[in-house]
């Protein structure tokens, strides 16, 4: 049996198996039986057009939502049956999350933005303070740790909201739609910021509805039509 930790080298950090997701009694299914696995320090990305389901199966992965049908395991544990406490204790641990607007809090400076997860997963404050200052070092943008989102770029929000998801060393981390709110060569920076991080060994689940995104930084694609996989790429061995 899986312990809940991080999987061994090779092992599966994500499994879906028969996941479906109604939101509606009578309405189409969001997600249709979906069976998918991203395995440790890969980096897939799930592709779609509006409406294909895309961000649902994020929010399943994350433990924001729960499956009408099927299960839903990450970092060796089984979500889709945990109490909403323990969901909570779950994605603070093992699931960093960046969104195409950043979702920055605007009355906290960057270093408070940063700090929130590891405050809220009850990290000491020497500790979480040193984790930020190392992430806003590595991100590049350690000088504006006393700013507030506001006076920042585009691009500098979207390192620090990387900074925040990455702050409780999580084993998964999902963007969604990472580039989607910033200009050509900005988003091609920070595409680059997640490369190098999936180098590292971070496992990484890219949403987007850019093809040449995806195949720039993705070692494998799932197509999602109407909450089904419409197709998907073979894995690349390791």
């Amino acid at each position: 049996m899986r312990q809940q930790s991080m999987p061994a080298d090779g092992g599966d950090v994500i499994r879906l198996d028969g996941v479906t997701k109604t939101y509606q009694a009578g309405a189409p299914p969001a997600l249709a039986d979906v069976t998918m696995d991203v395995a440790a320090g890969e980096v897939l990305a799930v592709m779609g057009p509006s409406g294909s389901g895309k961000s649902t199966l994020l929010n399943l992965v994350a433990g924001l939502d729960r499956p009408t049908a099927g299960t839903v395991t990450v970092a060796g544990g089984r979500i889709d049956t945990l109490s909403e406490s323990a969901l909570a204790r779950f994605r603070a641990r093992h699931v960093g999350i960046i969104f195409q607007f950043f979702n920055l809090l605007g009355d906290l400076t960057v270093e408070d933005n940063v700090l929130l997860p590891a405050q809220l997963a009850g990290a000491s404050r020497r500790h979480a303070r040193a984790r930020a200052g190392e992430l806003l070092e590595r991100m590049g943008i350690e000088e504006h740790k006393n700013a507030y989102p506001a006076r920042l770029s585009g691009g500098e929000r979207q390192r620090v909201a990387i900074a925040r998801a990455l702050v409780n060393a999580p084993e998964l981390l999902l963007a969604d739609e990472p580039t989607g709110a910033l200009d050509t060569a900005t988003g091609l920076q920070i595409g680059a910021l997640l490369r190098q991080l999936n180098e590292g060994g971070q496992t990484l689940v890219l949403v987007t509805h850019d093809p040449a995104l995806a195949e720039r930084y993705a070692a494998r694609t799932v197509q999602l039509v109407d909450g089904q996989v419409a197709r998907a790429s073979a894995r690349v061995p390791a």
